[in-house]
């Protein structure tokens, strides 16, 4: 291993001609130049990371060896703060419903002069089940290149997939294309198979083998599986697990998972904005907000209010967010969220079918409420 010490730059190809062991423990060593948020080692790591796992014809699994290696990376993924608001992207697309990647470095362009922690690159607002893998890993590799050379904006992906075989080379992948932390929805299709011991299985067997962080995501409103208490708390104690994005708005058990966490190193996300205020007063530590992607600044404001202790100010300004979020999650979606987008001089575009844009109908109420909260 000596012979990665020196030189990275010029030895990124024999790495991929090494057993995955050293392959692993070299993205270990590397990842401790990255926590915070260095731009060279981390330009190192991605070049590297995509000649170890872009290896053709190959999917990586770890021994038993690479999991220490991982493991060893993994106590040091739980330094990567996630403090702060995310915008869940929506994917765009064009008339023939292929991705407008023109479009997306627009978005991006936006986004990266906002006081965002990060984007989250398929989420649920990014149409990512109407994605082929291809897309999903291209989509993240374009975002990181859209990205400031000089920023520190996280890339938090959604690589869950049904299988575990699939999140595991899915994570793997969209790693090696930039992503600092993965986030997994969980398994849903085969629902009555979800019991708790099949998704604590699913989760540590990812973590097991993800070269970057895990987020666990509960989203019951789409998966109708609420990722119980006790399985979280348990899988808060891997070393890979760094936290949770939290969609339920279930107050209690956010409340609940806080405080089954606060002996370790295990940070809660709210799902909404909707309860952002709530989440962060419990002691969660940030939001990705659908909302974001359109009032991204609203949003960041609210988290600094709480940050700064001004209650006051920040019980208002969450009372002015509650009818524009609920217009752009549950009332219109992501055909609602593309039309505010329009609307605010970004690029919100068609659907993927079977996806239908709104009514006209539809787009005048969403555009009254938009109006009475005094943001058009």
């Amino acid at each position: 291993m000596m012979i990665f010490i020196h030189d990275w730059s010029a030895r990124t190809s024999e790495i991929g001609q090494c057993p995955t062991w050293q392959q692993q423990l070299t993205l270990a060593v590397l990842s401790v130049h990255c926590v915070n948020n260095n731009m060279v080692w981390k330009s190192l790591l991605t070049s590297i990371r995509s000649t170890v796992l872009r290896v053709p014809g190959r999917s990586v699994c770890v021994s038993a060896v690479g999991r220490a290696a991982v493991a060893s990376q993994a106590s040091l993924a739980h330094q990567l703060d996630l403090r702060g608001v995310y915008p869940p992207m929506p994917t765009p697309f064009l008339k023939d419903e292929t991705i407008a990647y023109d479009q997306l470095a627009s978005n991006v362009g936006v986004w990266s002069k906002m006081p965002f922690r990060g984007l989250v690159v398929e989420g649920s607002n990014g149409e990512y089940v109407y994605l082929t893998p291809e897309e999903r890993v291209e989509l993240v590799s374009r975002v990181r290149e859209f990205l400031p050379q000089d920023s520190n904006k996280l890339i938090l992906a959604g690589s869950g997939c049904e299988s575990t075989r699939d999140t595991i080379a899915m994570s793997q992948k969209m790693a090696a294309a930039g992503a600092d932390a993965v986030m997994i929805v969980t398994p849903s299709y085969y629902k009555g198979g979800m019991k708790d011991t099949a998704l604590h299985a699913h989760f540590t067997a990812v973590a097991d083998n993800c070269p970057v962080p895990v987020i666990l995501y509960s989203v019951p409103a789409f998966t109708v599986i609420d990722l119980s208490l006790d399985v979280i708390a348990d899988l808060a104690h891997h070393p890979n697990i760094i936290g949770i994005k939290e969609s339920g708005g279930d107050i209690a058990k956010i409340g609940s998972i806080v405080q089954k966490t606060q002996n370790v190193d295990f940070q809660v996300i709210a799902g909404s904005a909707s309860f952002l205020l709530a989440t962060l007063q419990i002691g969660g530590v940030g939001g990705v907000c659908a909302l974001a992607n359109v009032l991204g600044e609203s949003v960041c404001e609210l988290q600094r209010l709480v940050m700064e202790n001004d209650m006051s100010a920040a019980v208002e300004l969450q009372k002015k967010l509650i009818a524009p979020n609920a217009a752009v999650t549950k009332t219109f979606g992501i055909p609602g969220l593309k039309q505010v987008m329009d609307w605010m001089g970004m690029y919100g575009g068609p659907l993927r079918s079977p996806l239908q844009p709104l009514t006209q109908q539809e787009t005048e109420k969403l555009r009254q409420v938009f109006v009475n909260a005094g943001y058009l």
